[in-house]
This record gives structure tokens, sequence and C-alpha cells, in this order.
């Protein structure tokens, strides 16, 4: 291979580039559609590059298959970090925490939702009315007692971060722990992923999920709405008080 084979990349955050790292060790044991790890120190991660080729509904199946066996590989608990990994750990720029737990309404609420509610309240994205829906949310969230097996989730599965080079599906830049399988799959169709009805077949056919499934999406989508909103900007404070309304409707 050649330099143009790898991509480096230089996160500011403290050892996000190791946290990375691990994340994609992790997954890339249960599936070759992970990127490779070629090197990784505190301030560098090098990655193999991937030259995006136009996604296909055949790729956007295989990308659902890879993620459901990826899932399936489970963890120890919700929140768990990857193994032997003890430092801190991000969604893009933005630290959250993985502290294991079997509860997956507690772990939910307490570590992937009320905190960067919070932030987005102090920023100015949310304000003490909308916070206050997504409380109710939370509170039905940890109230509902909705379990699953604890799958090995990606964490940060946006449309960008499932890449389609000439080898197929590629996934990439994940926040991964232990979680419920239906946040990823949630996260794939907030932010548009191409041919979203071939990945959730592929998934299927590997993983059959319950009926009705769907209707909880908003629920697993308060999580990065709460990301966006305290990063991005008051549009994603209302969508994620549109979620947590939905949420409540649900529940």
């Amino acid at each position: 291979m050649s330099e143009a084979d790898f991509f480096t990349k230089r996160p500011d955050e403290p050892r996000a580039a190791e946290a990375e790292a691990a994340g994609l060790r992790w997954l890339r044991e249960a599936s070759t559609a992970v990127v490779d790890v070629h090197d990784a120190d505190e301030r560098s991660l090098t990655i193999t590059r991937i030259t995006p080729v136009r996604p296909t509904p055949a790729a956007a199946r295989r990308a659902g298959v890879e993620l459901a066996r990826i899932h399936d590989a489970g963890a120890e608990a919700f929140g768990s970090p990857p193994p032997g990994w003890d430092g801190p750990n991000y969604i893009g720029r933005q630290r959250q925490d993985c502290i294991p737990t079997d509860d997956w309404g507690q772990f939910y609420a307490e570590q992937r939702v009320r905190p960067f509610a919070q932030k987005a309240v102090r920023v100015g994205h949310l304000d003490e009315a909308g916070l206050t829906v997504v409380e109710r949310a939370l509170d039905a969230v940890t109230a509902a007692g909705i379990t699953d097996s604890v799958a090995r989730l990606h964490g940060d599965l946006w449309a960008g971060n499932l890449l389609f080079g000439a080898d197929g599906p590629t996934f990439i830049d994940p926040a991964a722990h232990g979680g419920h399988r239906e946040t990823d799959l949630a996260m794939l169709a907030l932010f548009g992923a191409p041919h979203l009805e071939e990945v959730r077949a592929g998934y299927e056919s590997e993983h059959p999920l319950p009926t009705g499934w769907l209707d909880l999406t908003a629920m697993h989508q308060l999580h990065p709405l709460a990301v966006h909103a305290a990063s991005h900007g008051p549009s994603y404070g209302q969508a994620l008080i549109d979620a947590a309304r939905r949420t409540l409707t649900m529940l």
C-alpha cells in the first residue's frame, strides 16, 4: 500500500484519536466493513482511505447486514466502552460518559440525553420550557422498563459515517459503546442515509426486529438531537422538543 491508501486525522480533543481507534478495533472484531486502523497515538489516527462511490441498493443492504453483525457481537453492559479503554469518550468533539449499567433507560437518560440537553440550555439553544418537555420524556423512558440484549453500537451513525467505496460499505468515526441496537438505526434515519429501506431490510435479514420497532424511533433520536442542540444551534433544540413530545405520545 502507498501513502495514498491511508488517511490520517488529528483531532484536537485530548486522547480522542486513541478513543476512536479503540472503538474501531472493537467494532472491526465483528465486521470487516469497519475501517481498518493502521496506527494511533494520543494525537493522530491513521486509517485506510475510502474513496467514495455512488451507493447502490445492494451495498446499502449489505451495510444493514454488517451493522446487525456488529450489534450482535454484544457488549458487557449498557454504557460499556471498548474493552481495555479507560480514557475519555467522545461523540464528535463532545465528551460523554461511558459508565456501565444494567438499566438501559437509566443509562440513556443520564448519560446520553440529559447532559447534552442541559448544555443546550446553558448555551442558549434550548429554553427551560423545552428542557421540561425533554425531562418528562426522559422520565417516561426510565419508567418504561425498555430492555433488549446489549448491542455493540457504533454510537454516532449518521450518514456521513457510513461510506460506500468500491468494496462496499465501510463504517467510520464511531462513538462505540454498549447500547440499544435501535439507536444506531434511528440515527441513520435522522440524517438521511441513502437507500435506508434497503439498510433496514438487510439488517432484518440478519437480525429480525420486533413488530412496531419504528414507532419508537423518536425516542432513540433524543441522543443525537440533544448532542446537536448542545453544539449546532437552536433549530436542533426545537427538533429535540418535537422528538420528546413524540416520545411521550408513544410511551
